[in-house]
């Protein structure tokens, strides 16, 4: 069968750092508890189980298919789902007068979008190079590959992927459109390591990495949206409750580690990232590059 036409069918999705949320929230029994990343609603599971039927878990995420398939993971817990990007919760909380007792926000994703060839957002996977979260909005990565000058591309491998080698992909990105091919993941990855010394190739890290991380970063203006939902976040939390975000590359938990030194506003539980213990790493490595920082609101 083409691998372009077979049927995905997803893996369940495992969170990563889970002991380690449950015990920097310490959700409690009839506490409001928002998951503003809700994905595969693993980390949700966990926190919804804690707070007990007067409690009560808001799942928000952006991918309405992640909120269907979490949707039947927690059936039967005190969970609310909504469809929204995580800077919009700032408003969907004020328009129900509504603060939290605890805030979630997981930054990375969730295996089955990882895995979906048709998201294009892994290159192990062919398909095409897609790359949005929200399929419903947006421009997808395929289409930046045909539109943008070399210089627009140029900026983004360096500024989102900090890929050093950011202007010879782009050259050769913008030299290969004449071939009219679509831009899969993996003619768009072969690109990449096609202009990188031999010795990057060989690494633990494929040479695409990067590159791939800038254009989905791009696409998703995903930076942008974790500002904005930062300036809104000491908002949604109550004095006195917590907050624990997770972070997968370092201009992420650059802005977190920004907006958790403001003292004035918030108290850090822990000053050094918390990262995944050797076991969980080994057993999933996706929680390899996983970034754990917790505060509490002040009074």
């Amino acid at each position: 069968m083409d691998p372009m036409t077979q049927e995905f069918k997803p893996q369940r999705h495992v969170p990563v750092l889970p002991d380690e949320v449950v015990q920097g929230l310490e959700p409690l029994d009839g506490c409001v508890v928002a998951d503003l990343t809700l994905g595969g609603g693993g980390h949700a599971e966990l926190l919804a189980k804690r707070v007990g039927p007067s409690g009560r878990l808001i799942g928000i995420d952006c991918d309405a298919e992640q909120l269907e398939r979490a949707g039947t993971r927690l059936a039967g817990l005190p969970v609310e789902l909504i469809h929204a990007r995580f800077d919009q919760a700032g408003e969907i909380f004020r328009s129900r007068s509504l603060q939290a007792d605890r805030v979630l926000a997981d930054l990375g994703f969730c295996s089955e979008q990882l895995d979906d060839p048709d998201r294009g957002l892994a290159f192990r996977h062919e398909g095409i190079a897609d790359m949005r979260l929200d399929r419903t909005r947006g421009e997808p990565a395929h289409r930046l590959l045909d539109r943008l000058d070399e210089r627009e591309l140029a900026r983004i491998l360096w500024e989102y992927g900090e890929e050093k080698q950011s202007r010879r992909i782009a050259r050769k990105i913008v030299e290969a459109r004449h071939e009219r091919l679509p831009w899969t993941t993996t003619r768009l990855a072969n690109i990449v390591r096609s202009c990188l010394p031999p010795r990057f190739v060989t690494g633990r890290i494929d040479p695409a990495t990067r590159s791939f991380q800038g254009l989905r970063i791009a696409v998703n203006d995903e930076l942008g949206v974790l500002e904005s939902m930062l300036k809104q976040l000491s908002g949604m939390v109550k004095p006195g409750g917590v907050a624990a975000i997770i972070s997968f590359h370092s201009l992420e938990d650059r802005l977190v580690k920004r907006e958790f030194a403001r003292t004035e506003i918030w108290e850090r539980i822990n000053r050094k990232p918390i990262e995944a213990s050797e076991a969980e790493s080994a057993a999933n490595p996706r929680s390899r590059s996983a970034r754990l920082r917790v505060a509490r609101r002040l009074l």
